[in-house]
C-alpha cells in the first residue's frame, strides 16, 4: 500500500514530464497498462519503450493531476494531459487511472478517457 508521500512523490514525477522515468521508477517488473478496453502493455521495459514513443514524437507535454483518491492499495487520479505533436496540433486527455499498487510501486493500471479523443 502507499503512503501518500510517495504517490505524492509519483504525481510529481509525471507532472514534471519524465513520463518513462516516472515508470521505471514507481512500477514493478511486471506491472501492466492497460487503455480503455484494450489489450494490456505487460512489463515494465515495454511501458517505458511505449512511453518513450509515445514522448519521442511530442514538442510539448503537459500533464496535471486534477485529483487522487486512495483507498488501500487501490488508487484512482484524475489526469489532465496536453500533448502537441511536432506539427503543432494539440492532443487533450482527460482520463481518470484506476491503480493497483504492491507496496510502494504500481503493479496494475488501466485508463479511462473518451474513446473518440484517442491517445496520441
Amino acid at each position: 500500500m502507499p503512503t501518500r508521500e510517495r504517490l505524492n512523490e509519483f504525481i510529481a514525477a509525471v507532472e514534471s514530464g519524465d513520463h518513462a522515468t516516472a515508470i521505471e521508477r514507481y512500477y514493478t517488473e511486471d506491472s501492466s497498462m492497460q487503455e480503455n478496453g484494450a489489450t494490456p502493455r505487460v512489463g515494465r521495459d515495454a511501458l517505458v519503450a511505449h512511453e518513450r514513443a509515445v514522448l519521442a514524437r511530442m514538442s510539448h507535454v503537459y500533464s496535471k493531476a486534477v485529483s487522487s483518491v486512495m483507498e488501500d492499495d487501490r488508487v484512482a487520479i484524475h489526469w489532465v494531459f496536453e500533448l502537441t505533436d511536432k506539427s503543432g496540433k494539440v492532443h487533450r486527455i482527460d482520463e481518470v487511472a484506476l491503480q493497483e499498487w504492491r507496496g510502494e510501486k504500481i503493479f496494475r493500471e488501466r485508463f479511462f478517457y473518451d474513446p473518440s479523443r484517442p491517445k496520441a
